[in-house]
């Protein structure tokens, strides 16, 4: 599967090395090509990743992941070009300045937004609410840790599901696109656990069932 990714910091670093090593086509896009995390995570994959400005990456991509901070999302989707009918992957959270809840929330969500902005797309929230350690090894002893999702469009969500499996994640579908706003808290909730009350990066949210 050719895939773009649009941020090049811990999130989408690891898992576009991760999916290249999985065998996809892996393609990083950004505005500037000669910028220091650009040049890191090309030098450190094992396998051939490659970078190009933003709009030709979405291009070439069948599955297009926004992994770069909230405050530059819109202009990023703007400047992406035609989305119809690409699965986008929203990895945002819209984190008020200080960590001092969300810019959005209650009655809409970054996930909506990114679904009003991407005119045409199929919109899957992902990969939002945990960190970068769990989505380079998702797996404690014998559980896998669990991945919420949710989206409007079900063979988009079939799609970041196999992804997420593919990476160790067990996937937890949540419904349609407007249970962003659960999800995002969620990711706020990871951060304060795992850096303000000190546990550490290396936890993750289980659903348990019986």
């Amino acid at each position: 599967m050719k895939i773009a990714i649009i941020g090049a910091g811990n999130v989408g670093g690891t898992l576009g090395t991760r999916w290249a090593q999985a065998g996809h086509e892996v393609i990083f896009g950004a505005r500037d090509l000669n910028s220091e995390k650009i040049r890191s995570v090309l030098a450190s994959s094992p396998k051939k990743i490659q970078a190009a400005h933003i709009k030709e990456a979405v291009a070439a991509a069948e599955v297009v992941v926004l992994a770069a901070p909230w405050s530059v999302t819109q202009t990023i989707i703007e400047t992406a070009g035609d989305l119809t009918d690409k699965i986008v992957v929203d990895c945002t959270n819209p984190i008020a300045e200080g960590m001092q809840g969300l810019a959005l929330g209650l009655n809409t969500s970054a996930g909506e937004q990114v679904a009003a902005w991407a005119k045409g797309a199929n919109v899957v929230k992902a990969f939002n609410m945990t960190g970068s350690a769990n989505m380079a090894n998702p797996v404690y002893g014998d559980q896998k840790a669990s991945m919420f999702i949710c989206g409007d469009n079900l063979d988009a969500k079939q799609v970041v599901t196999h992804l997420a499996e593919e990476l160790g994640f067990e996937v937890v579908d949540s419904g349609p696109i407007v249970m962003s706003r659960y999800l995002e808290p969620f990711a706020l909730l990871w951060v304060s656990l795992a850096f303000m009350q000190g546990l550490g990066p290396n936890i993750a949210f289980k659903l348990l069932k019986r």
